[in-house]
């Protein structure tokens, strides 16, 4: 890892309103039938934006990425007054990169140029499938048809863009499943996000799975597909780079990568989570989760963060040591040995690398193997015991 990437600082910006509510999605975001008032939620991330900055200091932001929710309903001017206020208060990397989670509807899509005008440079698509029975299934309000259009769109408005899939559907094979994947390849310039199909306690679904209605592959169909997954993808140009995420060479989320290398980052937004080091001290931060409620907090005290604690040098080495073997490239054992006071025991690599699960490289670099990456819970668990 470069001295520039040692210092990559990115900064997570929360919108949290959705059209509708995936009955999969267990995520912060919210459905509002009542108008937005965006002028009054972009003062309010312009003032969490200034509050959080005094806090950090001078950082230079080397990638930004607008996230939710569904910040594609947002109005490009919105966008725009959010990267003004993330400019005016942290200096910007020229080269910064600066994504837009968006769906690709076909009234979505025609703000594409409003967003590349107003500093956006690269577009993520939740597409989550290729057909519209899986679609529909998925509740998802856009079709196939519909959802190609506006990669296209993308296309021309943008360098960079990416698209997400769900795989694991109920129903699916590897045969099915392969031929989706390589017209997703096809449609990908750089970057595909492939994610299981995971029943999230809470959600629509976990009651449907739950009383049977909803049957999803059984664990050795769930790793036939991701397999399969693994195989195309490498073959066509877009090996994994981080266990769901898949790009050609230098084509990586930057912003991602600063999760999983363990880097600050800022959390702006309602429900948004932040890894600050302020003072030499690490700081977990995050927000109000309730939009309005949010707004309230803002509005009276310049931020709404209702989380911060001070992580140990334990916690902080055992969370670099989970994200960091997400990624392909592994971890540097020295780096968790500075922050958690204590090596690695050997016994348990010489243990995980006889089981095939992981590898050390010959600079030391110690990763995951793609053996390993179905069990990487259990593979993080006896690493950090």
């Amino acid at each position: 890892m470069s001295r520039a990437d040692q210092e990559a600082f990115g900064v997570y910006v929360h919108w949290p309103f959705c059209l509708s509510k995936c009955p999969y999605c267990d995520f912060n975001s919210h459905v509002r039938h009542a108008a937005i008032d965006e002028d009054r939620f972009a003062r309010a991330f312009a003032a969490e934006i200034e509050t959080m900055a005094a806090r950090t200091g001078a950082r230079t932001v080397t990638s930004i990425f607008l996230g939710g929710g569904t910040p594609s309903l947002m109005q490009p001017k919105t966008v725009g007054a959010i990267l003004d206020a993330i400019g005016r208060h942290w200096q910007v990397a020229s080269d910064a990169e600066v994504t837009l989670e968006a769906n690709p509807t076909s009234v979505e899509a025609t703000r594409f140029a409003g967003y590349r005008a107003a500093g956006v440079n690269r577009v993520s698509l939740g597409v989550q499938a290729l057909d519209d029975a899986s679609l529909k299934e998925l509740g998802r309000l856009h079709s196939a048809r519909e959802a190609l259009d506006a990669v296209a769109i993308a296309r021309k408005a943008f360098d960079r863009y990416s698209f997400d899939l769900i795989y694991a559907r109920p129903g699916q094979t590897p045969a099915m499943w392969a031929s989706e994947l390589k017209r997703a390849i096809d449609e990908a310039a750089e970057h595909l996000s492939l994610y299981q199909l995971t029943i999230e306690e809470g959600t629509p679904f976990f009651g449907l799975h739950a009383a049977g209605k909803l049957r999803t592959p059984d664990e050795a169909a769930a790793r036939a597909l991701y397999d399969v997954t693994q195989e195309i993808c490498a073959q066509l140009g877009l090996p994994a780079y981080e266990i769901s995420n898949h790009a050609r060479p230098g084509a990586e989320c930057r912003h991602n990568l600063v999760y999983w290398r363990g880097q600050e980052y800022a959390g702006i937004g309602p429900g948004a989570h932040g890894r600050l080091d302020i003072d030499g001290v690490r700081h977990a931060i995050a927000t109000e989760k309730r939009p309005e409620s949010w707004l309230m907090r803002v509005e009276a005290n310049g931020h709404g963060v209702v989380v911060d604690d001070d992580l140990s040098s334990e916690e902080r080495a055992d969370e670099f040591l989970l994200m960091g073997l997400r990624l392909a490239e592994g971890i540097d054992p020295r780096r968790y040995a500075a922050l958690a006071g204590r090596r690695l025991d050997a016994d348990r690599i010489a243990s995980l690398r006889e089981q095939g699960a992981i590898a050390v490289d010959s600079d030391g670099r110690l990763r995951v193997t793609q053996a390993g990456f179905p069990v990487l819970d259990a593979v993080v668990a006896d690493l950090a015991a």
